[in-house]
């Protein structure tokens, strides 16, 4: 279901559920104003055609003993694909990295890692990281304080269609 296809009531779905994915089927299709048959109807039209990905719970990573955020960007040897698909796939096999990008300027990757302290860190770093080949740089960034975060997407909503 590509954005175009989207309409004010799919948007009105999706901005509740960003809200509180918890709500029941009765409790969302009472927010957007459906009934429950049309707002379970079109809840699995979004599940079925990718827009909603899947339903998590967010956790407070500070609360877990995981307060260290680090961002790393990392250059290639070389790029090419064969190097690019290896680093992204031992990349994906850690679950210390919470996000990757390929990026363009002068790292060729970006990376938001979670670790429990400076220790843990250097560990990842010396035992997970610098023992990919194709790595030429690693530059490290240790984020001080967390002032945004959102999961929330920003979607096109009028104030009519709310």
């Amino acid at each position: 279901m590509p954005k175009s296809t989207l309409d004010a009531t799919d948007l009105r779905l999706l901005q509740t559920m960003q809200e509180n994915a918890r709500l029941s089927n009765v409790d969302l299709a009472e927010r957007v104003g459906l009934s429950a048959s049309p707002c379970l109807r079109r809840m699995r039209q979004l599940e079925d055609s990718g827009v909603i990905k899947g339903y998590m719970t967010l956790i407070d990573q500070n609360m877990i003993g995981l307060p260290v955020s680090v961002f790393i960007s990392v250059t290639l040897k070389e790029q090419s694909e064969r190097a690019l698909e290896d680093f992204e796939g031992r990349i994906r096999a850690l679950p210390e990295v919470m996000e990757c990008y390929l990026m363009t300027g002068t790292a060729d990757y970006l990376l938001r890692v979670v670790t429990a302290d400076l220790a843990a860190y250097e560990r990842f770093l010396k035992e997970h990281l610098t023992r990919i080949p194709v790595i030429a740089s690693i530059q490290s960034s240790f984020a001080l304080k967390q002032v945004s975060f959102r999961t929330a997407l920003p979607l096109p909503i009028s104030d009519e269609s709310r």
